[in-house]
């Protein structure tokens, strides 16, 4: 009898304990769950990939794809490629979440600090991985055509060292 009441109590506590850690996945308006996982299953092949002008923050000459996400909402996980030209430079520049980016194809060069030295710099070859900070002053660039894959939370923004090296208000003049 005393071993059926133990194996009862043994029962009990770890139901108790179960069901006290089952949390409910909580889903947002798009059906994904709040921790970022996506709604369904996502395949992207190179074939579907679909390509178009990087937005203008960046300098003129790269070509950018979506995979997932949004990069412009806060708490989303996104992934995009970037398609760089060979001689393509990005000036000293932050972004306010981490940036994880994988090389792809070609030689992708990341330096950090306020001042464009590619000397002080390092190039990665493809499958390369890095991942940066958020607010390191950093600065890139590509030999060869150049493809990197960029994955982080959003919001994903990139603001200049310099703000003259910003092409958007280049742009305005």
């Amino acid at each position: 009898m005393r071993k059926y009441q133990l194996s009862l109590l043994i029962l009990a506590l770890l139901t108790a304990a179960s069901l006290g850690l089952a949390q409910p996945c909580q889903e947002g308006k798009d059906g994904s769950a709040s921790t970022g996982t996506p709604a369904a299953h996502l395949v992207v092949t190179p074939d579907q990939v679909k390509w178009g002008p990087a937005p203008p923050s960046l300098p003129p000459g790269a070509q950018m794809a979506a995979l997932e996400g949004d990069r412009s909402k806060a708490g989303a996980p996104f992934t995009i490629r970037a398609k760089l030209p060979d001689g393509y430079r990005v000036p000293p520049h932050w972004h306010p979440t981490d940036e994880r980016i994988v090389v792809l194809q070609g030689t992708f060069g990341m330096g950090l600090g306020e001042r464009f030295d590619t000397a002080a710099g390092r190039e990665l070859p493809v499958g390369s991985y890095a991942v940066t900070p958020k607010a390191v002053r950093h600065f890139v660039w590509a030999k060869g055509e150049t493809v990197i894959q960029v994955s982080g939370m959003g919001p994903f923004e990139i603001n200049y060292v310099n703000p003259a090296d910003d092409p958007r208000k280049a742009s305005k003049n």
